[in-house]
């Protein structure tokens, strides 16, 4: 009976601890970390499928490569504020321009993670919608009709938190953010985009989930194409 009524007691617990072990691992990323800068980019890509292939699309800042319909999440004034008061500054990794400025791709300090996060997931002074990147990739650019894309439905699938490690290329320690959605296209947009599919083009292509495992490659064939890791988020 006492086992029974332990085991009982330790079942929401353990629900508890997985529920919430996310923000547990934060905490102690503030404790280990809490004099070190992180660098933090946070993102949103599209997970588009017709017939059983995955659309791709060629990046601008790596032109040979071909990754997800997406980018990074934009902050708002308001929140801008409330980052300023966490002691977040810009990342200099990548120079602002236009495109890239208001990008949530910052240093946190490590001691702020967790109120990082909490502001993060509020959705409150940030972007919380993937339309932006959809319209300006695939519509404003011509790639498809916006007559037939007016609007667009979709699920939201997951969101993916990398462990923090250290990143060679941004000589710092780095935590990776991706949320991650799935058009759910109307007939007609679902014709739009087999059509474009069909006939191709320069700046698209279609893989299946084996090519985005491999990067790109098909076994008994030359490797024409190159296919960015962010993409593994799709599958």
């Amino acid at each position: 009976m006492t086992a029974g009524f332990s085991v009982g007691m330790l079942i929401p617990v353990v629900d508890e601890v997985g529920q919430n072990w996310e923000q547990l691992r934060h905490v102690w990323y503030s404790l280990r970390y809490r004099a070190k800068s992180i660098r933090v980019s946070t993102s949103y890509l599209f997970r588009i499928v017709v017939d059983g292939k995955y659309l791709l699309i060629r990046g601008t800042r790596f032109p040979n490569q071909f990754q997800p319909v997406g980018g990074v999440h934009k902050v708002s004034p308001q929140g801008s504020a409330a980052l300023s008061a966490m002691g977040v500054v810009g990342d200099d990794l990548i120079p602002v321009d236009p495109g890239s400025d208001g990008d949530i791709r910052v240093r946190v300090p490590g001691r702020k993670i967790v109120e990082f996060f909490r502001w993060f997931d509020s959705r409150e002074g940030r972007e919380d919608s993937p339309w932006r990147e959809f319209q300006e990739e695939l519509l404003a650019s011509g790639i498809l009709p916006p007559d037939k894309f007016p609007h667009i439905m979709h699920n939201y699938v997951r969101r993916d938190v990398d462990k923090i490690r250290f990143s060679p290329w941004s000589d710092s320690l780095e935590i990776l953010v991706a949320d991650v959605y799935e058009l759910v296209p109307t007939p007609d947009q679902e014709g739009a985009l087999r059509r474009i599919a069909q006939a191709g083009h320069r700046d698209l292509v279609w893989v299946t989930p084996s090519q985005i495992q491999r990067r790109g490659a098909t076994p008994g064939q030359p490797h024409s194409i190159e296919v960015a890791e962010h993409a593994k988020r799709l599958l």
